[in-house]
Order: C-alpha cells, then sequence, then structure tokens
C-alpha cells in the first residue's frame, strides 16, 4: 500500500577536505535524522570531500569503504540515506554521485550537468552523468538532482513523467552576489514546473563552522529548504549548520497538478 506522506530530515552539514572527519559528520548527522522520525535524510553534495580538495585523491567506488559505512548504519537504524560522494571514472575524472542506500537500495544518481559556469570548470574533474534517476519509498517516487541540475527544467520535467512525487536537491552552492536569491528562485520555479515537492539540501557556510576553505571559489551557502509543489517555500535554513524535518503530503501534489496542470498542457512536438 503507498504511503500517503513522506517524512524527510534535511541535515544541512560543513564538510572538510578530510573524508574520515566528514564521515563521522555523516554517521551523526543520519542519527540525528532518524532519531527525528525520518523516513529519509539528505545530506548535500560533496560529503565525502569538499569542492576546492582534488577529488580523484579520494574517491571511492559506491561499493568502497566510505559508501559501505553510511550502508551499515542506514541499514541499523531504517531509513534511507541520500549523501554525496565522488566515484573514479574511466578517464581519470570522477563522478560526482548522490549516493541512494538503505531499505534494500544501494545505487546513486550521477551528476548529469556540471558547473562552467563563474569561471568554474567541474568538467575538467567530473564526469558527467547520463541518466535520471528515481526511487521508491513506501510506494512514493523520489527523483533526485544536484545543484546545478536545478538551472534545467527539463530534468525536472524527465523525473515528474518518471513518477516523482517529491525532488531531492543536494548541492554545494558556489557563493556570491545573488547567488542565494538565485538559489531560493531557481528550486521554487523547478517546484512549479514539475508540480512537485522540491527538498533541496545544501552544504552550510564553512565559515559559520569555522572551516577552513580550499583556495579559490567558496562553495556552500546555506539556505536548505522545502518547497510545496506550487513553489511556496515552507521552510528554509539560515547559512549555519542545521537541520529541517519536512513531512511531504501526497495529497498536495495531487491538487497542485489538478490546479495547475501544466505537465499535461505540455504542447511541445505538437501542431500548434
Amino acid at each position: 500500500m503507498s504511503s500517503t506522506s513522506l517524512t524527510v530530515s534535511v541535515q544541512q552539514i560543513a564538510t572538510t577536505t578530510d573524508p574520515a572527519a566528514n564521515l563521522k559528520l555523516v554517521q551523526d548527522a543520519i542519527r540525528r535524522g532518524a532519531a527525528s522520525g525520518a523516513r529519509v535524510v539528505v545530506l548535500p553534495e560533496a560529503s565525502l570531500v569538499r569542492f576546492g580538495a582534488a577529488p580523484a585523491a579520494h574517491a571511492e567506488p559506491i561499493n568502497g569503504p566510505w559508501a559501505a559505512t553510511v550502508q551499515e548504519l542506514a541499514k541499523e537504524l531504517g531509513v534511507i540515506v541520500l549523501v554525496g560522494t565522488f566515484q573514479p571514472a574511466a578517464d581519470g575524472r570522477v563522478k560526482n554521485t548522490i549516493l541512494v542506500t538503505g531499505e534494500g537500495i544501494h545505487s546513486g544518481y550521477d551528476k548529469i550537468h556540471l558547473y562552467d559556469a563563474y569561471g568554474f570548470s567541474e568538467s575538467a574533474d567530473v564526469e558527467p552523468g547520463i541518466e535520471p534517476f528515481t526511487f521508491d519509498v513506501d510506494g512514493i517516487t523520489v527523483g533526485v538532482a544536484t545543484c546545478y541540475d536545478v538551472r534545467f527544467p527539463e530534468l525536472f520535467r524527465e523525473l515528474a513523467d518518471r513518477g516523482a512525487q517529491i525532488i531531492i536537491v543536494t548541492a554545494h552552492w558556489g557563493a556570491g552576489e545573488g547567488k542565494i536569491d538565485a538559489w531560493r528562485l531557481l528550486n521554487q520555479a523547478r517546484a512549479i514546473d514539475s508540480t512537485t515537492w522540491v527538498i533541496a539540501c545544501d552544504q552550510a557556510d564553512a565559515s559559520t563552522a569555522g572551516i577552513e576553505e580550499p583556495a579559490g571559489p567558496r562553495f556552500g551557502v546555506g539556505h536548505s529548504l522545502v518547497i510545496s509543489p506550487m513553489g511556496v517555500v515552507v521552510e528554509e535554513l539560515d547559512d549555519k549548520v542545521g537541520e529541517l524535518l519536512v513531512t511531504a503530503d501526497i495529497a498536495a501534489v495531487e491538487k497542485a497538478r489538478e490546479v495547475i496542470p501544466v505537465l499535461a498542457n505540455r504542447r511541445l512536438g505538437a501542431a500548434l
């Protein structure tokens, strides 16, 4: 039987350049999320190691020890965990992977749209993914997107077409003028485009957690948030380490799609 809602814990942490230290942060966050009663616990992109460190030096396959430790904890606590890691790619680069593990799932989403913008070249280190990703929990379909993906509405519509009622966005969002406003606006727009819940988890601002960032562009602005299927900001954190607990009601998705059926009304490819 399908559930009528899904409770999700958003864990806004700030990671370091040390995978072992980050694993401890991740384990503590998963335990907090599980203790809050969440069915799904979400952590940010680049939780294995933050941007600015060479990801290839720390990348592990999805069945490697870092991911396996997360898997074991998710199984022990009875939750599904989403957390940002990096896997080795065939050409010496890495895959920017969101590990999805727990409840019989151990898979991941490889980021499709790479952040070659604002003077940064993610594609120099990262091989792009090619396949949208969804998973099911208690009869509810959840889509996954990562950071720069949020600027591409076609991905979110594709996830909705694949049945997603909730889309989880994980990020290590670049800092800069207007970037928090863009982050909020883009997540709202994607919720409206897809008439899904959008639950977005960014890294906290490292400076608020006493973490020294590597030289170069700054990443992590916080402001993790929850957006309703009608595009309303339901909850939002500030830039510090923190957490959100949201129960996403699937009836709100059904109502939004009845009131404003943008998915059904699309005419691309039709004679106008």
